[in-house]
This record gives structure tokens, C-alpha cells and sequence, in this order.
């Protein structure tokens, strides 16, 4: 129980490394100690001062350490946990143990939301169940009064079986209580929890290679629906736009103040004026869900103008970066509508121009190697044309360049000169960086982007999945007549992650994950309303019938095909099975009873070979129609027999068998079995 209580709470991140290490030694400890290994007693004395002294620093964690309310809790739990664990050998102590188990599982209810949790909590039930089972009956067998019973043979199984049994049924009875009873709780401690991991990257400055540590890693951290039936999928999903360079690092320290957007009456928000929208485009709908990625950025793709979104307003931050100002606890979902840009549409005439100001800072630079702005100067070398220029230096740095996810070992004095003329490989952070500084050496206004691409789709689901790996930057040069336009020197990656068993079982895993924030986390009125409209709907579907015989007609050409070619191995191996498990059990006793016996012939005899010996001469008088009552004794059971030419050898094994059960004497279990040879061939 205490370990799955742990786990649970380990799987939710929020553990430090000495909280789990600890906890997991003690556990380890406590093993060790039951199998024998070593021994540890402390006495209830140090036990004792080590409580006091903990409750002496408690306080000292919530102000200076922890700082917050539940995870100075959640290190006192698991003090008393470790304390407990190795100390623990009297009935108190244990029931310490459960009540420490159940504190746990209590903390990683607030603290893990994922799926982990439920399974978890299910292998926490089924240790709760057997521990309070055994445990009863621990108790009654140290009762002063016993009482003798029978049935005890398999007494282990089947406690195993009700334990099962007692489990699957409170989770099916709890689950089916659960879509009836909407779930409020979760949002009353959510201000309890404190922030969980952030995903770096998506603040106000990145420095070159931290991309790169993000793509290594495969979380899912958004979650898209296309709304539209017909929708593209290799799309750029823009987060932070960085204007300022340093030759290290990009930033936002922009002049310009951020601006307030309110949403209307109905959660919209008009994100962009609609009057500025190219000739040829694609419209775009989709619902996201952004997980507590410990960022308030909205990410988008292409251009939104609207989003519907449950806050009151939405920050615009200096290069089109929309953020939610009250943070992102427990992560965003929004709605967006807008458009993608067609190759060959026409602007209206009317876009705004930069500023003098904003011209001067996304054509800002630091100090650079000589080397760039002449590697820059060749490159456009005869295309006058900004538009031209720029595509000019995405294709080199696509065609010149490798892709490469390779960190650094050490640091270089200019990371970039070092990407162009000495590695001529890199990730996407290097190749955006490298663009954008030559485009500023030729007077194109430019800046980096941050955000994710394309991700992968996933069937079973539904949703779009964009993961850390998904992680990516690019370019956005200002072109006259077009304005912010998107670039991507990055080459593709040459070891792209192909369709793998890992990968689909990441999608069954990553589909169960999307269901268990859906209906189970985020379930609440509206969603039983969804619930009761596609049953209600399901159950009154005019074609519903003719759907149903088709399906069965599918279902019946395929089974008869399937039987066609496996019917007769699959039937074989049914019928193996079967006698498996009618005879498995009875042959298995039979080759162990023999194995015993030709133990007993060579002379090696155990006392538990008596009950053996003594139950194989009751199976022989069984079948001459000899039953022995379970209530009678093997003594009262010889003088009970008629007499017989079976009585005398009778007598002589029960007197051998009180021998070799209560006296000890090895040497009564070959008499025993040659009397028992006799009594066979009579």
C-alpha cells in the first residue's frame, strides 16, 4: 500500500529527487529486512525524536523551502512514512502505515492528474483490500479462544480471487457512479496545487542549443481537433515572437506597451482586423488543448482573428504573441478561428507599415564575426528584390547545411560563427538565428519564432498530438506590400521517428491519456449532456438498422473466411485446452505423488509422507467401496471396518503411519509402502 501510495505521487513530477530517493531506499530497506538479509530494530524512543525533530523543521520548509502548503505536507507524509516503514513491528505501527498509505494516495488525487494515477490507485486498492483481509484474519488467529475450521486448502488463492473480486467491483460500481455524479471537486483544490513542470523555451528569451535539450524528449504537451472536415496537417503552431539578438540568446525588452483585448458577451475575442486579409486563403477552426506546460502563450496556426476562450482578456505582446494574463493552472483550451495564406494571394494595399522605432530594433544587431554579413552579401548576390534575398538565403542554408540534434560539449565564444563555418550543422534554433542575423546584415527586418510543428495524428483519438520534440523555431522576414512573412531554413531531419511498435503503443497510450482528461478530469455538467445526446441519438437513428445488417453481413463473410483457413488449428488447440484444464490438475498430482513415492522407496522420508502414504490406502479401499468419514480418526476408522482379509494390513499402516506422523521413525515409510503394494494386488 505505502508503495503504491508513492508511486502515485512520484508519477505526478512534483516529488523532489531526496523525497523519492529516500522513500525508495526505505522500501527497498524494508524488503531486505523481511527476506533476512539484515537486521534493523529502532526503538519507539528515536522514533519519537525523530518526529519531534521533523515537527521542529516543518515549519521551516512551508516558509523558506517549499513555500507552498502541499508539498511541505507531502515531505512530512513521507518522513513518517520512511520512519514508519523501518520501525514499524507491532500492530500500532502498521495501522500507522495504512493511515500514512492513505495520506499518500489523498496527496497524489491533488497532485497527478494523469492516467498513471487511476492505475495507481487501482493497485492501491487491490494492497488496501488484501491488507485489511489478512490482517482480520492475522487478528483472529492470535485470538486467546481458536476455533478449529475447515476449508483451509488454497486459503492464499482465494483470498487472491476475492481480492480481485472486491476490487473490480468497487471501480466498475465507482466509474458507473461517476458518469451520473459530474466531478466539482478537482476545481475547489486546484488553488492547492502548485505549478507543475515548466517546458522552457516559451518565455521571454531563449538561448541557442535550449530547443535542442526539448526535442530530445517525446511528452505530448498540446492537443489539436480540427473542426473543419478538411484540414492540413503539417502546420507551424506560432508561440513567442523574439525580436533582440546577442549574439547568444534572442529576447523581447520592446518599447512598444502590450495591449489588452477583452472578450465579448459570447468568450470571443477578435485577435486581428479582418480588413487585411489576403485574396487566396484556407480557412482554419480547431480546439486545443494546451497542457500545464507552466506557460500562459496561446499557440496558433496561421492567422487567427478570432478565439473563444473562457478568460476575460488576452494579452497582444510586441510581435503578435497572444498570452492569457491570469496564468494557464491546470492547463488552456481555447477555440480559434482563422485562415491560412495561398501561394500567389494578393494583399491589400493597406497594410501598416513599421514604425521607425520597431524598423530600428528588428534591425538591431550585436557585434558579429565579418564573416556573416559577407557570407550574406554572396548569397544575394544579384536579386535586388527583399522577397527574393530572403528566399535566397533559406535555400542555401536548406541545400549548404545539415540537420543535426547533436549538443555542444562545450561552449564556443560565438555560437553562431561556429554553426556557420565550422560545424555547417546544427537544429533549428541555429539555422532560424543564422537567417535572421543575414537578413538584418541586408536591411530586411527579421525576427525569431518559437512554437511547434506539424506533430502526428492520431486515429484513435482523433487529435492532433504536438510534442516536445515537436519544438521549433523559424524566421519572420517584413516584406514591402506582404508584411510579416514565414521563412524556414531548417533542412529536414534526416532521422525522422518512423511508424514503430513503440510508437504505436505511445498512440493506445497517448488515446487513453486524451480520454482521461476529457471525461474523467474535465468532466462536469456539459459533458453528461454530450454523453446523454449521443446515446439518445444513437438510439433513434433512422438508419441505424440497415447500418447494423450491413455491419453484421461484413462481420459473418470475414469470421467464415477466418474459420476457413484457422478453424481446424484453432479448434486443436481449444480442445488441448480444455483437457488441460480438466485433467491438467489431476495429472499433475498424479506425477508428483509418484515422484514422492520413488523418493520414499530410495529411503528418503519425510513425516509429511505419512498423510501422503495414509491417503493413498484410503483411494485403494474407495474402491472396493470402503469410505472413511472426515469425522472419524485413522484409530476409530480400523475399528469401524468389517472384518476382512484387508483388516489385519490396515491396522499395520495406520500403526505405521502414527509412526512416522507423530513418532518421527523414517524407517515406517517403506514398510508403509510395501504394505500399501500388498493391499493393491488384493
Amino acid at each position: 500500500m505505502v508503495a503504491s501510495g508513492y508511486l502515485a505521487v512520484a508519477g505526478s513530477g512534483y516529488l523532489d529527487l531526496p523525497t523519492m530517493v529516500l522513500t525508495a531506499t526505505a522500501l527497498v530497506a524494508r524488503c531486505l529486512m523481511v527476506l533476512g538479509v539484515f537486521r534493523l530494530r529502532l526503538t519507539a524512543g528515536q522514533v519519537n525524536a525523530a518526529a519531534l525533530a521533523y515537527a521542529g523543521f516543518y515549519p521551516l520548509d512551508y516558509m523558506f523551502i517549499s513555500r507552498e502548503l502541499v508539498p511541505a505536507t507531502v515531505h512530512l507524509v513521507f518522513f513518517l512514512a520512511i520512519t514508519k516503514i523501518l520501525a514499524a513491528h507491532t500492530d500500532r505501527d502498521f495501522t500507522y502505515l495504512k493511515l500514512i498509505a492513505f495520506l499518500e494516495l489523498l496527496a497524489a488525487c491533488l497532485l497527478n492528474g494523469n492516467l498513471s494515477f487511476f492505475v495507481l490507485m487501482a493497485v492501491y486498492l487491490v494492497f488496501g483490500v488484501a491488507t485489511f483481509t489478512t490482517s482480520e484474519v492475522r487478528r483472529s488467529a492470535n485470538r486467546p479462544v481458536r476455533v478449529v475450521r475447515t476449508g483451509l486448502r488454497r486459503l492464499p488463492l482465494r483470498l487472491g480471487l476475492m481480492t480481485v473480486f472486491i476490487t473490480t467491483g468497487v471501480l466498475g460500481m465507482t466509474a458507473g457512479l461517476f458518469f451520473f455524479l459530474p466531478r466539482t471537486a478537482r476545481a475547489a483544490f486546484q488553488h492547492l496545487v502548485p505549478d507543475r513542470y515548466r517546458l522552457a523555451g516559451f518565455s521571454n528569451r531563449i538561448t541557442l542549443g535550449q530547443l535542442g535539450e526539448i526535442k530530445q524528449q517525446s511528452t505530448p504537451v498540446m492537443h489539436v481537433r480540427f473542426i473543419n472536415p478538411e484540414h492540413p496537417l503539417s502546420l507551424k503552431w506560432r508561440g513567442m515572437a523574439l525580436g533582440q539578438f546577442d549574439g547568444r540568446s534572442w529576447f523581447n525588452a520592446s518599447s512598444v506597451p502590450e495591449q489588452k483585448i477583452e472578450a465579448e458577451r459570447n468568450r470571443l475575442v477578435r485577435l486581428v482586423d479582418d480588413r487585411y486579409r489576403p485574396s487566396r486563403r484556407t480557412e482554419l477552426q480547431y480546439e486545443v488543448h494546451l497542457r500545464d506546460i507552466g506557460t500562459d502563450t496561446l499557440f496558433f496556426a496561421g492567422v487567427p482573428e478570432f478565439v473563444s476562450i473562457d478568460a476575460p482578456l488576452i494579452k497582444r505582446m510586441p510581435g503578435g504573441t497572444y498570452r492569457v494574463p491570469f496564468g494557464a493552472a491546470g492547463g488552456l483550451s481555447y477555440v480559434s478561428y482563422g485562415y491560412l495564406e495561398r501561394a500567389g494571394s494578393v494583399f491589400p494595399p493597406n497594410i501598416p507599415g513599421l514604425t521607425q522605432v520597431l524598423r530600428q530594433e528588428y534591425l538591431k544587431l550585436p557585434q558579429l564575426d565579418p564573416r556573416i554579413p559577407n557570407l550574406a552579401a554572396e548569397w544575394i548576390e544579384g536579386n535586388q528584390d527583399p522577397a527574393a534575398q530572403a528566399a535566397s538565403i533559406e535555400r542555401r542554408l536548406r541545400k549548404d547545411y545539415g540537420y543535426s540534434l547533436v549538443l555542444l560539449q562545450s561552449e564556443v565564444r560565438d555560437p553562431l560563427a561556429n554553426f556557420l563555418f565550422d560545424r555547417r550543422a546544427g537544429h533549428c534554433e541555429y539555422f532560424a538565428s543564422a537567417m535572421a542575423v543575414m537578413l538584418r546584415t541586408v536591411g530586411i527586418p527579421s525576427r525569431v519564432v518559437t512554437g511547434f510543428q506539424s506533430g502526428i495524428f492520431n486515429p484513435l483519438s482523433g487529435w492532433q498530438v504536438i510534442r516536445s520534440s515537436d519544438a521549433h523555431s523559424w524566421v519572420e522576414a517584413y516584406l514591402p506590400q506582404r508584411g510579416w512573412t514565414t521563412f524556414d531554413p531548417t533542412p529536414p531531419d534526416p532521422n525522422v521517428t518512423r511508424n514503430s511498435l513503440a510508437t504505436r503503443l505511445a498512440l493506445y497510450m497517448d488515446a487513453a491519456e486524451t480520454f482521461w482528461q476529457e471525461w474523467v478530469l474535465n468532466y462536469d455538467l456539459e459533458h453528461q449532456l454530450v454523453l446523454a445526446t449521443r446515446v439518445q441519438q444513437s438510439s433513434r437513428g433512422s438508419n441505424r438498422l440497415d447500418t447494423a445488417l450491413a455491419s453484421w453481413n461484413v462481420i459473418r463473410e470475414r469470421g467464415t473466411e477466418f474459420l476457413k483457413r484457422y478453424g481446424a488449428p484453432l479448434a486443436a488447440a481449444l480442445i488441448l485446452t480444455a483437457l488441460a484444464i480438466l485433467y491438467g490438475p489431476s495429472v499433475r498430482n498424479s506425477l508428483l505423488m509418484k515422484r514422492r513415492l520413488k523418493r520414499v522407496q530410495r529411503g528418503e522420508v519425510d513425516q509429511s509422507d505419512a498423510s501422503l502414504l495414509y491417503r493413498r490406502m484410503l483411494r485403494i479401499l474407495e474402491r472396493r467401496g470402503i469410505d472413511k468419514p472426515a469425522w472419524v480418526t485413522a484409530g476409530e476408522f480400523v475399528r469401524l471396518m468389517p472384518e476382512s482379509e484387508l483388516t489385519p494390513i490396515v491396522e499395520d499402516l495406520t500403526g505405521l503411519y502414527y509412526d512416522l506422523r507423530f513418532g518421527g521413525r523414517r524407517d515406517a515409510g517403506p514398510r508403509m509402502l510395501a504394505l500399501i503394494e500388498s493391499l493393491e494386488r488384493i
